[in-house]
């Protein structure tokens, strides 16, 4: 298991109902929601970081390259979730 610490942090006060909403919404602690939206962001900033470092070696990323990525990831979520993925998206 991961080591915890335990902070102490500002919010405004609705940002801070809002994710107390949420967070009772998803069946978690409010430590546990922020806990996961601060995973999100670290991801998405790691494959942001990621695609920079391909387009330096590679060049940047084409338009039809990203349209054919798109419909590669259509094709998946239709495979895996029929409609439901096409709805997400």
């Amino acid at each position: 298991m991961m080591a915890v610490k335990k902070i102490s942090i500002s919010l405004p006060e609705e940002i801070l109902d809002e994710v107390a909403r949420l967070a009772e919404r998803d069946g978690l602690s409010v430590s546990a929601w922020l806990t996961q939206a601060a995973g999100h962001v670290i991801r998405r900033e790691a494959g942001l970081a990621a695609v920079r470092e391909w387009e330096a070696e590679h060049g940047e990323i084409t338009d039809d390259e990203l349209s054919a990525a798109a419909a590669e990831l259509a094709r998946a979520d239709a495979e895996m979730f029929g409609d439901v993925g096409r709805l997400a998206g």
